[in-house]
């Protein structure tokens, strides 16, 4: 599992190698140069010129590096090194100096008070962002900003060294967003910035990747985080093998309620998502209408119909299932609330909350209370501002579904392109895949499924959460490459779900 640290514990951390294993802190820089251009050569012609704008301090000695190594490579290089104190970094100043030494090296360097006439810029150009690292903590000023302003309006395309210049490594909230590089491509190196999961922030980080280097493992074992990446190592190994003599009742039964007239297919969805996720039994709680369709669509399941025509008003007795899924399609009458609150309050167990589930627990507060202790909620954003309140950005919210699930004692799966499962215990684990074929009605009806299946095979709610993202994402990014993100709909992720399965164990 990647660590995402805070950008002071990444530099706590470069201390430690450098001190450790031993390394100089230019031969660090090398090996962050010698990545980059790597990457840089298999994405960029030799065609295109180059302009590399670099600062004062290690991200403008990582830019000087990586425009030396190009020019090695033959490519069209002009260099432009922005000195408003007349302070370099001493690996900023090894490193002009080694650009200097390369006959024939465009170089210009600004200097305070000197004139700055900036190279026009075409399509065909691709600037490189070294100006500012990711210690920056206040938003750019001075010259700075017509720079910034100059490269964004132009039509180059841009490639930032670590994090775009202006861009902070957390939190943006106080940011000047109008100061800020709008990159194509982020090359970042170890981890990643919790900046870049944060919608708000995708015009300026563009596709972003992790370029590694050699970081001493002692430190990044010791240094602790809040916040992880999920990889597919981290998923494989949780799986419990199924042994030959099982049976159906090994893998747990399952309740889902969920339904109302006219939004059955949230109930089916849910359903045959839940049985392709392992679950050994399913029944599903649905009103009356629906209970022919359920019995025709999805035969492996059983059906118990409420007394209601339309929608749910009976808590079904729960004795006896090993996990309880409870919101796809369920609507939000009154006598639905009752129900919940009837249903809830007989529940002991963690149970799966999503969609009209938990609109009507924020239109009904004291449900909350009897919600049972690790319970996962699922919400979109929209969902989880009706629950905790309007937030005004990405990270704002992150932070108080964080705050949320160690109030409540649960999990929150705050839904988006970069899911978020935060924890009782205040970890955060965030998945990156998936695609935008998923932004599709149902989707989060799938996902509920799957993590009512997982819920029921026994494991725990937060592995059945974090397993349960990761499932449905790498589904979704299976199903895309039959059906496309324009193509694809909800059901073909559940229909994808074994292929995801194959994939991960």
């Amino acid at each position: 599992m990647i660590k995402i640290f805070a950008t002071e514990k990444v530099k706590e951390i470069d201390k430690y190698t450098i001190q450790n294993l031993p390394i100089e802190p230019i031969a660090l820089v090398e090996e962050a140069v010698t990545a980059f251009v790597n990457e840089f050569k298999s994405q960029y012609s030799k065609a295109r010129r180059v302009i590399v704008f670099a600062g004062q301090g290690n991200n403008g000695a990582d830019a000087l590096g990586i425009a030396r190594q190009l020019l090695y490579e033959s490519y069209k290089v002009e260099t432009y090194l922005f000195n408003p104190t007349d302070s370099l970094s001493p690996e900023c100043a090894e490193n002009k100096r080694q650009l200097l030494s390369i006959e024939n090296a465009k170089f210009t360097e600004i200097r305070g008070g000197s004139n700055f006439a900036p190279p026009i810029l075409t399509s065909r150009d691709v600037v490189i962002d070294g100006l500012f690292g990711s210690g920056l903590n206040r938003p750019l000023e001075g010259g700075f900003v017509g720079l910034v302003k100059y490269i964004n309006a132009s039509p180059a395309e841009v490639v930032a060294v670590d994090i775009p210049s202006g861009l902070f490594g957390e939190d943006n909230r106080e940011n000047d967003p109008t100061c800020i590089i709008q990159a194509k491509q982020t090359y970042t190196f170890n981890f990643p910035k919790l900046s870049f999961f944060m919608p708000e922030n995708e015009k300026y980080v563009g596709e972003w990747k992790i370029l590694p280097l050699n970081m001493h493992p002692q430190a990044i074992a010791d240094t602790p985080a809040s916040y992880f990446l999920l990889t597919e190592e981290d998923i494989t190994g949780v799986f419990v093998p199924r042994k030959r003599f099982t049976h159906k009742g090994t893998y747990g039964h399952a309740l889902l309620v969920a339904g109302s007239r006219g939004k059955m297919g949230a109930a089916q969805l849910a359903a045959k998502a839940c049985l392709r996720s392992g679950a050994g039994l399913l029944t599903v709680h649905v009103p009356k209408c629906g209970e022919e369709i359920l019995q025709i669509a999805l035969p492996e399941a059983m059906v118990e119909a409420d007394t209601h025509d339309d929608v749910f008003t009976q808590a079904p007795d729960v004795t006896g299932y090993a996990a309880v899924g409870i919101g796809p399609g369920l609507g939000q009458q009154i006598e639905t609330a009752v129900a919940l609150d009837e249903l809830l309050a007989s529940i002991a167990e963690p149970v799966v909350l999503d969609a009209d589930a938990l609109n009507l627990i924020a239109a009904n507060p004291d449900l909350l209370e009897k919600v049972p202790e690790r319970s996962i909620l699922t919400p979109h954003p929209k969902e989880f501002d009706r629950l905790a309140g309007a937030s005004f950005s990405a990270y704002e919210r992150l932070q108080r579904a964080r705050q949320y699930a160690k109030e409540h004692s649960v999990c929150v799966v705050l839904k988006d392109a970069y899911t978020a499962i935060c924890t009782m215990e205040g970890n955060v684990y965030v998945n990156v895949g998936g695609n935008p074929g998923m932004a599709t009605a149902g989707s989060g009806d799938v996902l509920t499924g799957i993590i009512l299946g997982l819920l029921a095979q026994g494991y725990d709610p937060e592995t059945a959460a974090v397993v349960g993202v990761f499932l449905h994402a790498t589904a979704g990014d299976i199903a895309a490459k039959h059906w496309s993100e324009w193509g694809m709909i909800s059901g073909d992720i559940v229909d994808c779900l074994g292929s995801a399965f194959k994939q991960v164990i």
